[in-house]
């Protein structure tokens, strides 16, 4: 193995070749203004077909020889090096090799065939080896280099076949020219003279670089979803200064807490909280959802979004790398680059491909040398430069990691993250879907609806206590106890001796006296029974509501009754899951009554309540081992340790960093639509690979035994190695072209 990457230079250019390297040499997105540019020699690069292989500068992959490709997204479309030598090397091909075609097939040609009988037969067999030098020896030499470092690797590839099926032809044709009389009959035409073969091996050089050509410009096109994302940033912001005048300033210039003023119909320049007016938004670049999102004072706003109507006046949160819109294409450019399980399939089969091949086109010589009609030789060589050129593996090698890169940018424009392919490729067999009820069902922002007060207490006391001990407390419904208690203007003390008792409530002094807020299992553990306040809290939970019970002193004071609304679009992505087969099952801290209600509300027939946190991993472990693929979609912290036990983990955009690190699939939204749609990207781009592996593998079940001259008992007819070189591009160009049509699926 080689060394770890922070010891290679660019001019070793040492290659890693395990999965560990990779991992920690993912690819970051270059803050805006500080994108990177495709030519920069310290960039990591990779191979799309073998991404476990990552190296400093260019290069080649020392395992299929396919040049490889810088791992970070450049915004903008860059000059490619290695697009411009390729056609400065196909076009220079092309200017010698029309001339080789005809000295060689001229005197078919009505037009032509009076001139080129009159050249002496020497005199054309010396003008075609001249012109075959420069493409041979400039033109291909790209192609014979990277077949020169698989001989010194012992690593056969495509570029192996190319170089013997260009070498073969060549180094026959310049024998046979300077010396002739080494040849037998059998390698003789009707006239006495050796075939010479010199526009083939030209021929195969110019088609080759041309489908080098067509392929590269087919991978580019793969990035074109994210390089569409980073441009999204613009380039300038209008920043407020300390005296409050505005000033254009370069988008590398904005820092944390600068002031931005944004106006109707400019786009948002980096992530950060409206502080002064309002509009509308935007988002659809970043969610894939086409409806503006009205904004106010105090709402988060993103990157490169596009504000509508108003101007307003915003607060810089994160910029550079850390903004949205960069964390997306960081994320998608590093999936891009994984592998999908199903790629272990071409994996297998072109680790004994290439020597396979050769072996065919060996016993495709000797076969005509020994069974053939003269002149049986040539027929043999011609047979086995076909076979060598025609069954280049590219187009199974390409097959996989091409639809994946399509597909990644593709999710990516329709907020869906995936973290890696075999993600992808998993939840398209995921049979049940185990969602989380607060901020994945519902909105996420509970309100509270009723408050029973004991006697001896009023609403006021029960905020005042509540609200104290929730200061210090994370819980999603914290903020509705909170925010009611600002609402009526009610002062809140400091908790001393705050602790938490997960899943179950809080506890503190507040005011001097021993104060807890949580729900049954609380009170169960504080030895304190409900009595006559049962009834109402039984009540609220019928009609959705979360209760929370307030104990002062060992005694309970009241209640309070939370409600979070169910997100508008719930019911119908529920609805488009189920008739996709998924089945459905809520689980939630809740207790059984409340999520019974919402359970019912939406039509889930399987729900478990009262479930603590570290109990969801057991529930999903459970269904797992039940025989089911298991998704689980959650937003919280306490949904964290699930999304990893689950085979596909699904966070919601709108929920917590944990939540989205844990999880495999990230919905920039939150919203139950998006898992709808991301399995129907998962759907489409599996699909689409075993359309490629299709037509890829009966490429060559059909192309090879053609190649070999099966045909030829019936038809008189073998296949030119330059109509072999012509079909291996194509062959390469139709996976290409298939995957592209992934840019253009519908998701909705």
């Amino acid at each position: 193995m080689a060394e770890p990457e922070s010891n290679n230079t660019p001019d070793e250019k040492c290659c890693a070749h395990s999965s560990h390297h990779h991992k920690h040499h993912s690819p970051s997105a270059s803050p805006p203004g500080k994108q990177s540019l495709r030519g920069d020699k310290q960039a990591s690069y990779t191979c799309p077909m073998h991404p476990e292989i990552i190296q400093q500068g260019p290069g080649s992959c020392p395992i299929c020889g396919m040049s490889l490709e810088p791992m970070a997204v450049s915004a903008g479309e860059e000059p490619n090096e290695e697009l411009m030598d390729m056609s400065w090397r196909f076009w220079l091909g092309v200017v010698f090799t029309v001339p080789i075609f005809f000295l060689t097939m001229g005197a078919d040609i009505p037009l032509l065939s009076n001139w080129v009988r009159a050249i002496p037969p020497g005199v054309s067999s010396w003008a075609q080896l001249i012109l075959a030098v420069p493409v041979v020896f400039y033109s291909a030499w790209p192609l014979m280099t990277k077949a020169g470092q698989s001989l010194i690797r012992f690593s056969l590839n495509m570029f192996t076949l190319i170089a013997l099926g260009i070498g073969v032809a060549f180094g026959y044709s310049v024998i046979a020219v300077i010396f002739p009389g080494l040849f037998p009959p059998a390698f003789k035409g009707m006239h006495g003279q050796v075939n010479l073969y010199f526009e083939a091996a030209a021929a195969i050089t110019v088609l080759v670089l041309l489908g080098q050509i067509m392929e590269i410009k087919g991978r580019e096109r793969t990035g074109l979803a994210l390089r569409a994302l980073l441009d999204l940033t613009p380039k300038l912001a209008r920043k407020i200064m300390a005296d409050e005048s505005e000033v254009d300033v370069p988008l590398g210039e904005v820092h944390v807490n600068d002031r931005l003023r944004v106006r109707p119909g400019e786009k948002i320049p980096v992530d950060g909280v409206i502080v002064e007016g309002s509009s509308a938004i935007d988002e659809s670049m970043i969610t894939g959802e086409s409806l503006p999102v009205e904004k106010a004072k105090d709402a988060k706003v993103i990157g490169g979004t596009v504000n509508l109507t108003g101007t307003f006046i915003m607060l810089a949160q994160h910029v550079g790398s850390e903004t949205m819109l960069s964390q997306i294409v960081q994320q998608v450019a590093e999936a891009q680059h994984s592998r999908a399980p199903i790629q272990r399939l071409a994996d297998s089969i072109s680790a004994y491909f290439v020597p396979a091949v050769i072996g065919i086109a060996v016993i495709t010589f000797f076969a005509w040398t020994l069974f053939g009609p003269d002149p049986a030789m040539t027929y043999g060589l011609v047979s086995a430069i076909s076979v060598l050129i025609i069954a280049c593996p590219c187009a199974v090698g390409l097959a996989t990691p091409m639809s994946i890169m399509v597909g990644m940018g593709r999710g990516a424009q329709a907020g869906i993250l995936i973290k890696n392919a075999e993600s992808l490729e998993r939840f398209e067999k995921v049979s049940v879907l185990v969602v989380d009820k607060t901020g994945t069902l519902t909105l996420g922002k509970p309100q509270i609806n009723k408050t029973v007060p004991m006697t001896g207490y009023s609403e006021s006391d029960l905020l005042f206590y509540a609200a104290s001990l929730e200061s210090h407390s994370e819980h999603p419904l914290a903020g509705a106890i909170l925010s009611a208690a600002k609402t009526r203007n009610i002062t809140i003390q400091r908790p001393d001796q705050f602790h938490a008792e997960v899943g179950k409530g809080i506890i503190g002094m507040v005011d001097q006296k021993r104060v807890a807020l949580g729900n049954n299992k609380l009170l169960e553990m504080l030895g304190i029974s409900q009595g006559s306040i049962q009834e109402p809290a039984e009540q609220l939970r019928r009609d959705g509501g979360t209760v929370m019970f307030v104990v002062v002193e060992d005694r309970i004071a009241g209640l309070i009754s939370v409600a979070d609304t169910i997100k508008p679009t719930t019911p119908e992505a529920l609805n488009a899951l189920r008739d996709e087969g998924l089945q459905i099952m809520m689980v939630t801290g809740d207790n059984a009554t409340t999520a019974a209600a919402i359970a019912d509300r939406l039509k889930i027939a399987s729900f478990e309540a009262d479930v603590l946190p570290h109990k969801k991993t057991e529930v999903i472990k459970r269904l797992r081992d039940e025989g089911n693929i298991v998704a689980m979609a959650g937003d919280g912290i306490n949904d964290a340790a699930a999304l990893a036990e689950a085979d596909i983990g699904i966070a919601m955009g709108t929920g917590t960093d944990i939540a989205m690190q844990s999880a495999n699939i990230t919905l920039v939204k939150g919203d139950l639509t998006g898992i709808s749609r991301a399995r129907k990207l998962s759907q489409h781009v599996m699909r689409n690979i075993r359309e490629n592996l299709f037509l890829a593998f009966i490429y060559n079940a059909l192309c090879i035994p053609i190649a070999a001259g099966v045909l030829f008992p019936w038809t008189g007819m073998l296949l030119s190695p330059i109509f072999a070189a012509a079909a291996m591009s194509l062959s390469s160009v139709s996976v290409i072209l298939n995957a592209s049509r992934l840019r253009k699926i519908r998701l909705q």
